[in-house]
This record gives structure tokens, C-alpha cells and sequence, in this order.
């Protein structure tokens, strides 16, 4: 398969310092990073796609450093993380579902506490479609506490025969959450989920 055609990349920084209660120390952090490609699928159906996978990966790699640096530049710091993708209208919800591994192992492998599947959305859409990429703590499914989702899109993607990609990264947990469940500080990370 070719290199992924990139039309256009962009990266959202959110800092967020109250929800309407007392400020933490830190404010929450949430960075989400944008690449809109050329769908080489568009249009017709092709049984084996799952080659362009390994053509994807040095995209996440680039991708998942982006929002490293976008964060300060210290991976240790992110907590949360998410992926998704939007499909343009001549593709297939399966071609957004080729960003599974390369998105999802790209960031895995630069944060050094990992072990939590990286959760995942996709749909089909067009300009300005928006996708809530959903976020889990990267160690530990099960911590509540980061059960969060960060809207992105573009104006101007995907068009018919692009597709948009997303990777999302956050540095804790929601503003005042106070719910309860597995707390980070409890995490053993062994098993991805707790």
C-alpha cells in the first residue's frame, strides 16, 4: 500500500481550570490531534485492507509524539487517552477501523504506563462532522474518575473520499470528579484494568 496522503493536520489543547466548583492545583489538560487523509478505499470494495494498517503506524507514531509535546513534552504526565475516526462518504465504517492498531499502539508505546485498552468510536460523516473520542486511564480501565470524551472535528473534513484521524490525550482526571470506583493512586496495573 502507498503512504498515507495527508490533506491537512491540526492539534486542540484544552485547559481546563473549574467546573463551576473549587480550582484543583493543576488544571486538566486534554489535547487532541487531527490528520485528514486520503481514503485509498473510497469507492469501491476491497477485501483485503489491512495492509494499510502498517502504512498508518509512523502517522500515529508522529501523531502520538505531537500530542506528547502539545501536553509539555513529558509523557509521564498523561493519564488518558482515546482514539476514533471519521470516514468520508464514499468509504466504509471498516476503513476507520484500520486506525485501531496504528492509533492505539502508537500511543502505547511512547507513555510508559499503558497497560488499559485504548478506547475507541468511528462513524461515517462529512465536513464538519464532530466525534466524541471517548478516554480511559491509560493503565486501568476501570478507573471512573477518567471516564471522559473529547469532542474534535473540522470544518472543512472529511470530504467523500478522505478520512479523518484523532488521537486524544488528557493529564487526569475529569474536573471534581467525586463519584467513585478504582482511584489512580490504587491502580497495580497488571491486567490493564485495575
Amino acid at each position: 500500500m502507498p503512504e498515507p496522503v495527508i490533506r491537512k493536520t491540526a492539534i486542540t489543547v484544552e485547559e481546563i481550570f473549574h467546573e463551576g466548583g473549587p480550582a484543583p492545583a493543576v488544571p486538566l489538560r486534554r489535547a487532541a490531534a487531527l490528520a485528514v487523509i486520503a481514503n485509498p478505499f473510497a469507492g469501491r470494495y476491497v477485501e483485503d485492507i489491512s495492509g494499510f494498517m502498517d502504512d498508518l503506524k509512523p502517522l500515529g507514531l508522529k501523531m502520538a509524539g505531537d500530542l506528547v509535546e502539545a501536553l509539555g513534552g513529558d509523557a509521564s504526565v498523561v493519564e488518558g487517552y482515546g482514539k476514533g475516526a471519521i470516514v468520508g462518504a464514499n468509504g466504509e465504517l471498516e476503513h476507520g477501523a484500520l486506525w485501531h492498531v496504528p492509533g492505539g499502539y502508537s500511543m502505547r508505546e511512547l507513555l510508559p504506563a499503558s497497560n488499559a485498552i485504548v478506547p475507541s468510536t468511528k462513524k461515517l460523516g462529512g465536513p464538519g462532522t464532530r466525534l466524541d473520542i471517548p478516554v480511559t486511564h491509560c493503565n486501568a480501565s476501570y478507573v471512573r474518575s477518567h471516564f471522559d470524551a473529547m469532542e474534535v472535528g473540522l470544518a472543512d473534513g472529511p470530504k467523500a473520499d478522505e478520512i479523518l484521524l484523532a488521537l486524544v490525550m488528557t493529564t487526569g482526571p475529569r474536573i471534581h470528579a467525586r463519584v467513585g470506583g478504582l482511584k489512580a493512586s490504587e491502580v497495580k496495573g497488571e491486567d490493564g484494568l485495575r
